[in-house]
């Protein structure tokens, strides 16, 4: 089998993100059969050789939390205002020092992702990284085809090109929008220059993290596979 780099290899199995492999392997907490790895360019055959993490590098991994609550509609993401409620108060004691990673407007629900892995929340908000978002939409009225073929072609919004946009019936006027950005409101943006009324926008998927069945206001801390996932 042919070799591949080290920190492609610990993307891949979930052990570290890639950006985080390469800080590892040059603080020297990586150990290939045993032996400490330096080298950024440091190839290994992935059957055959063993791949480990030093201490000090399976300390630093302890102490990361992720964490996705549900978020009710009428919970700000951050910096509430006088009378508002910051979808943080949801959460237990032990997580309210986490980070909300990206932002879910204050009339939408669904999932919000915390964490305090500061490499993975920018892998997850960079426009570079290209991951996706997913959306469930009530609306007043069906979107016509034409409508739907502009916003997979991308619209302009705020005076800027949007990257094309996914939609999809999902029943009724119910629609799934997949997006590959974060603008600011860019779905109820989106529907609101064509005249169209939002009465419900969930978020039901960031990159492979699925909301599933968590419960409205319900938190819970990421899966070992959800977690290498999200790694990768």
């Amino acid at each position: 089998m042919p070799k591949i780099r080290l920190q492609k290899y610990c993307s891949e199995k979930g052990i570290a993100s890639r950006h985080k492999a390469e800080e590892y392997i040059k603080n020297g907490w990586i150990m290939v059969n045993g032996q400490v790895v330096t080298e950024l360019g440091t190839k290994i055959d992935p059957v055959t050789d063993q791949v480990e993490l030093t201490p000090q590098a399976q300390q630093e991994q302890a102490g990361f939390l992720y964490v996705m609550l549900n978020k009710p509609a009428g919970y700000v993401t951050n910096l509430p205002q006088k009378g508002e409620k910051e979808g943080r108060v949801l959460l237990p004691p032990e997580f309210k020092h986490l980070n909300p990673v990206g932002r879910l407007d204050k009339e939408s629900e669904g999932l919000l992702f915390f964490t305090n892995d500061g490499v993975l929340a920018h892998r997850l908000t960079a426009p570079k990284f290209d991951h996706e978002k997913e959306y469930e939409v009530l609306i007043d009225r069906p979107i016509t085809r034409a409508i739907i073929d502009r916003y997979q072609g991308g619209v302009v919004i705020l005076g800027e090109r949007a990257k094309p946009v996914k939609v999809e019936l999902i029943k009724g006027k119910t629609y799934r929008f997949i997006l590959r950005e974060g603008k600011n409101r860019q779905i109820r943006r989106m529907l609101e220059n064509f005249g169209y009324k939002v009465y419900r926008l969930k978020r039901v998927r960031l990159a492979s993290l699925e909301l599933g069945a968590l419960k409205v206001g319900s938190c819970r801390e990421l899966s070992e596979i959800e977690r290498a996932l999200l790694l990768r």
